[in-house]
């Protein structure tokens, strides 16, 4: 798995995959370990003195696993994307997000433990044009434009077919 240090000062850089679109002649892409989030999923639980809620694992077209860890009366809902080892909070399950992003929560780090890159609700939300969008071909772009998209989160949390 591939560690991706984020620094706030660099952009970030879309790999391939990141939007979960892809041309078959491009070969398969590459898949975040679903065991590994699980794993996540059960530590963060453990740490937020919580339990693991349910858990939807993507489907076609929607680029993310969604879970739920419930702590006292409440529950965050956290997004792990299918092809890259990203992780996100977020207020209510939806099959896309653009900015609708929570701060990761104190026990997030789990999750970076394990090998997973925590993105927060800054990075989630930064305009595309602060980001490195090089990799993205032709076809991403019809589509980030179909769906009005304007954000990081709007490129990686995404369902269009």
């Amino acid at each position: 798995m591939s560690h991706m240090a984020v620094d706030k000062d660099t952009a970030f850089t879309l790999p391939r995959g990141a939007t979960g679109f892809f041309q078959p002649k491009d070969g398969p892409l590459p898949e975040t370990d679903r065991r590994t989030f699980r794993a996540a999923l059960h530590a963060a639980a453990r740490a937020a003195e919580g339990r693991v809620g349910e858990t939807e694992e993507q489907t076609y077209p929607r680029t993310f696993h969604t879970a739920t860890v419930i702590e006292g009366t409440g529950e965050c809902i956290i997004l792990c994307h299918a092809h890259h080892p990203w992780i996100a909070f977020a207020q209510e399950r939806r099959d896309w997000y653009t900015e609708e992003f929570l701060a990761p929560p104190p026990w997030a780090h789990t999750f970076a433990d394990l090998g997973f890159v925590v993105l927060d609700r800054a990075q989630l939300t930064l305009p595309l044009s602060d980001i490195d969008t090089s990799v993205l071909t032709r076809a991403e772009w019809r589509q980030i434009r179909s769906y009005g998209i304007t954000t990081l989160g709007g490129v990686l949390f995404n369902a269009w077919d």
